[in-house]
Formats: structure tokens, sequence, C-alpha cells
């Protein structure tokens, strides 16, 4: 089930119905697969704003091959032409920058119920933030939403995650770059040990 929501708000009323099982049953074992490394809780982001915000956690199988494994996917195009290949492609990318981020670095995402949303927020010891949206298009398209939510945690960085080679600028400095890219960024924000 987990799988089929890949990077959808959590609901564990319409798990815990869809399976025949109590609530507390769906609660325990999404924090013991949390707890396992399994899957990813990304929290959604609640400070310094007025806006009526989502308040549900997102959830991702923090493994992609076992994500495609559990929807039988076996071939690079059976995933192309499949409906998670896009939110397979968003949890991958999160679970690559939230593993390099510094320590005591927070992870969000935004959603506004007005609409204006953020793929992933990081929050860094030195309450500096980074806003993140990630598309699979290497030709991205950014929509209002994301600069409102940029403008609204006033985030110091605004960086578009796609698939292409080339870093270059969008409007309100924001930086289209990929995924290697930012990770060396994130590298050179790290102490080394």
């Amino acid at each position: 089930m987990l799988a089929h929501n890949q990077s959808e708000f959590l609901n564990p009323a319409k798990l815990a119905s869809a399976l025949g099982v109590d609530g507390k049953t769906i609660a325990k074992y999404l924090d013991l697969l949390v707890n396992f490394l399994l899957v990813r809780r990304l929290k959604p982001w609640h400070e310094n704003t007025a806006k009526r915000m989502v308040k549900s956690p997102k959830v991702y199988i923090r493994d992609s091959g076992i994500t495609h494994a559990l929807l039988g996917i076996q071939t690079q195009e059976s995933l192309l032409g499949h409906p998670i290949c896009g939110s397979s492609w968003e949890g991958y990318i999160i679970e690559n920058i939230v593993n390099l981020a510094p320590h005591n670095s927070e992870a969000y995402f935004y959603r506004s119920s007005g609409g204006a949303e953020c793929d992933l927020i990081l929050k860094f010891p030195d309450q500096k933030t980074w806003a993140i949206e990630i598309k699979r298009s290497l030709n991205p398209k950014v929509e209002k939403g994301f600069y409102y939510a940029s403008d609204d945690i006033q985030a110091n960085k605004r960086y578009i995650i796609y698939p292409g080679e080339e870093t270059y600028p969008l409007a309100y400095d924001t930086e289209t770059i990929n995924l290697n890219s930012l990770l060396k960024k994130l590298n050179a924000l790290t102490p080394s040990f």
C-alpha cells in the first residue's frame, strides 16, 4: 500500500480501512518501518506562517528499488511508463539530499491550503533554509506556488532539481541544478571530522 502511495500525504484511516485493521495498528507498523529506516516520514513545515497548512506528513519508501520491486516494476522502460515514476524520482532525490545534509539539519515539505508548495525544505543548524523543488523534466516548469512557499519560509537558497546536466538561473534567485551538483554544495557545508 505504501508503494502505491509514494510521496503522498499519510492517511492512516484510509490505509486501515483498505487493510481491514485498526488505525492504531497502522500507526504502530508505520513507526516500526520508520525505525527500521525503510520508510521516511517527511514532516510538514509549520514555522513562521499564519496560513492554513497541510498537517499530515508525507511518506516515502526510502529505497526506490524496494518501491519498484513491490510494484512489480522490473525494467527501466516499464518504470518510465508507470504512474509512480515521478513520485519515485522525488523520493530518490529527497533521500539522497537528506542523507548528505549536515548533522542536525531538519527536513520538511511545504503545502498551504492555498496551493503554495515546496517538495523539500532543509533547515540547517544555523537556521538557514533551502527551498528545493524536484522536477523529472529536462525543461522544468516552476509554479508560482514554489516562489510563494520560498518567500513564506524565508529561504536563503532556492533550487530546482532536474535530471539535466547544466546549472542555470531562473527568476527570483532560483537555480536549476542536477542532484550531483546540489550534493556537492551540501558536502561543502558538512565539516569533515
